[in-house]
């Protein structure tokens, strides 16, 4: 392997990791409170409304996929007989659905963003700087999906999730990932473009959770108008 190959696919991981991990230390150490999605909710509702789950439930069922298709190695599941074909159908399938689901909430979600003067003016660089690299992920990601249609299709499984667990053994495969189709190798490269921007964009919201929500006190509302007043509703608030 050349030396062009052993940074993009033995040092070029490590090093996104390392950002995305850094960053978001930072982000969490220096901007508590921008740790959030940055709600715009209140400018417009009815498409956030359609593509916001679009997107969110979408995407889901594709980190879904690339676990399996990732971690999972091919010797498990021919243990498990498991066809060939089987696999590969339903990889197609719910990948390719969960993708152009994926794919159109963002659209939506973009779209909005463009048309409300009121979100616009609330977009932020980095928001300018993710959704183009998110957008080519998607798209990447559903061309590589498209190529097991082919009479004689790449086997991911033998060779970007091996290079992808050995990651983890801190011994890179280079070689596996170096001969795989342009597609996947583009496919990679973006994704590590998007989790070094992640930290310093909206999408860190995704390594929250709302725990505290379900330990915060009722917050009581009363009616100030006159006649007979109502009886105390209790709401918790989000």
């Amino acid at each position: 392997m050349n030396h062009l190959h052993t940074a993009l696919w033995g040092v070029l991981p490590y090093l996104a990791f390392t950002l995305l991990v850094a960053g978001t230390a930072w982000r969490y150490r220096y901007d508590r409170f921008g740790f959030t999605t940055r709600s715009s909710q209140l400018h417009e509702h009815r498409l956030l409304s359609i593509g916001g789950p679009l997107f969110h439930a979408g995407l889901l069922f594709v980190l879904a996929g690339h676990v399996v298709g990732l971690v999972v190695p091919k010797s498990l599941t021919e243990r498990m007989h498991v066809p060939e074909w089987l696999y590969h159908l339903n990889a197609l399938a719910v990948g390719g659905t969960a993708g152009l689901a994926t794919v159109a909430g963002l659209a939506i979600l973009v779209h909005r963003r463009l048309r409300s003067p009121a979100v616009r003016a609330a977009t932020s660089r980095s928001d300018l700087a993710v959704y183009p690299v998110l957008a080519a992920v998607l798209v990447c990601g559903l061309a590589a999906t498209a190529t097991t249609l082919e009479a004689h299709p790449y086997d991911y499984r033998e060779g970007v999730a091996v290079w992808f667990r050995s990651l983890f053994t801190l011994d890179p495969d280079v070689a596996a990932m170096a001969h795989a189709p342009f597609v996947y190798q583009l496919h990679a490269l973006l994704a590590m473009a998007l989790f070094t921007l992640w930290p310093f964009s909206r999408l860190v919201h995704a390594f929250t959770a709302p725990v505290a929500y379900l330990a915060r006190p009722y917050i009581v509302y009363r009616h100030r108008g006159s006649g007979t007043r109502p009886a105390p509703q209790h709401r918790r608030i989000g």
